[in-house]
């Protein structure tokens, strides 16, 4: 059974960072894809960044360009979204996606992933 376990949410102000971590445990995802997907209220789930285990390829939403950064640890199979000079806007529940082997194509479709954790609230107050 795959598990993914976000962690590092919370309250920042407007401007501030937060890092996010995402565990796996139940597989060796050494040639999977990891995402980051964010929901806040009243809007659809939208993509937020996305990166391969093995030759680090990663990929970004336009609005997330610049700020955000994704990163990963293959020896700890923890991936990470650093989030820098946050916004009001990016208050939501993040969620890390895990997909299994197949072409780095479409990965910033919902549908690509096919484990998904519980999700972790981040609060941007302004």
């Amino acid at each position: 059974q795959v598990q993914l376990v976000e962690s590092g949410g919370g309250l920042v102000q407007a401007g501030g960072s937060l890092r996010l971590s995402c565990a796996v445990s139940g597989r060796t995802f050494s040639s999977d894809a990891m995402g980051w997907f964010r929901q806040a209220p009243g809007k659809e789930r939208e993509f937020v960044a996305a990166i391969s285990w093995r030759g680090g390829r990663s990929y970004y939403a336009e609005s997330m360009k610049g700020r955000f950064t994704i990163s990963r640890d293959n020896a700890k199979n923890t991936v990470y979204l650093q989030m820098n000079s946050l916004k009001s806007e990016d208050t939501a529940v993040y969620y890390c996606a895990a997909a299994k082997p197949k072409p780095l194509t479409g990965w910033a479709n919902q549908r690509y992933y096919d484990y998904w954790g519980q999700g972790t609230q981040v609060t941007v107050s302004s």
